[in-house]
C-alpha cells in the first residue's frame, strides 16, 4: 500500500539533500521506474530486458558465469534528477524468477548491495507486494525495512504476516535487519476508525513513526507528471510530511 510512492519519495529527499542516492525497483510492475524516470526511460530498460540496464540485467548475468562479470553499477540509470540513479525493473523478472530459485541465487543481490554501498550514501529497495524470491533477496540484504499501513484491516493483518515474515529472515539470514517503522499512510485524521486502528497498534508496542502520511490528491498528479513530490511541490503539507519522516529516519 504506497509502497513505491513512499520508497520514490525518501529517495528523491535524500538526493536533494546532497546525498548520492539509489532506488532499485524489484517489482516487476515497474512503477517506482516510470515514477523516476519517465515513459521513455523505464520503456528503454523494459526494452533491454536481461541486457545492459536494469536489475533483470543483473540478475541474468548471475545465471552465466564470466572471468570479468560486469559491476552491479553498470546496470544502473540517471534520473532527471541531481543526485539520483535508479536500477529499473522489467517484464523480464517475471520470467527468471523460476531460473533465479532454482540455481539458488538468493544472496546475490545482497553481494551487489555490498558493492554498490561503497559508491552510495544511501540505497532504497522497492520489494513487490508478495514475499516472492525478490522480496526475500532485498530483505537478507537490506539493514532495514519501513512497511507501509494503509488504515484498514486487511492492511493490518497483512502488517503482522509481514513482521513475522521478517522476523524468521532476522534470524535466519540477516541478524542485522531491522523494522525501522510502520508507515501510516492515506490517513484521513477527521475518520474514527484510522485513529483507532493506528492507536491500537501503538497500543500494542509496535513502531508506528510519525508524522502520518495524509491522502492527496497531489501524489496522483506526481505519478503523472514523473515528479518526486520534492520537486513538484517542495511546499506542499505531504511534502513536508515525507521531509519530516525522512529526517526521522536519519
Amino acid at each position: 500500500m504506497g509502497k513505491s510512492t513512499i520508497a520514490c519519495n525518501l529517495a528523491a529527499i535524500s538526493a536533494v539533500q546532497g546525498r548520492r542516492t539509489l532506488l532499485i525497483d524489484l517489482d516487476v510492475q515497474g512503477n517506482s521506474s516510470r515514477y523516476l524516470l519517465g515513459a521513455a526511460g523505464a520503456q528503454s530498460a523494459a526494452q533491454s530486458g536481461t541486457g545492459t540496464v536494469g536489475v533483470a540485467g543483473f540478475f541474468a548475468q548471475t545465471l552465466s558465469y564470466t572471468f570479468n562479470p560486469l559491476p552491479p553499477s553498470h546496470f544502473v540509470q540517471r534520473s532527471p534528477f541531481e543526485g539520483l540513479d535508479v536500477l529499473a525493473a522489467s517484464p523480464a523478472l517475471d520470467e527468471l524468477q523460476v531460473k533465479l530459485e532454482a540455481r539458488h541465487k538468493i544472496y546475490k543481490l545482497r553481494e551487489a548491495l555490498a558493492q554498490l554501498g561503497n559508491e552510495y550514501e544511501q540505497i532504497y529497495l522497492d520489494t513487490p507486494p508478495a514475499l516472492n524470491f525478490y522480496t526475500r533477496s532485498a530483505l537478507m540484504g537490506a539493514s532495514g525495512c519501513l512497511i507501509p499501513f494503509d488504515c484498514d484491516d486487511f492492511s493490518r493483518q497483512a502488517l503482522y504476516t509481514l513482521l513475522a515474515n521478517v522476523q524468521e529472515i532476522r534470524a535466519d539470514h540477516n541478524p542485522g535487519l531491522q523494522v525501522k517503522g510502520i508507515v501510516v499512510n492515506q490517513f484521513q485524521p477527521r475518520a474514527r476508525l484510522p485513529q483507532q486502528l493506528v492507536q491500537e497498534l501503538i497500543d500494542e508496542g509496535l513502531p508506528v513513526l510519525q508524522p502520518y502520511l495524509q491522502a492527496s490528491v497531489k501524489v496522483r498528479e506526481s505519478h503523472q507528471l514523473a515528479r518526486p513530490l520534492i520537486h513538484l511541490e517542495p511546499k506542499h503539507p505531504l511534502t513536508q510530511a515525507l521531509l519530516a519522516l525522512h529526517q526521522r529516519l536519519l
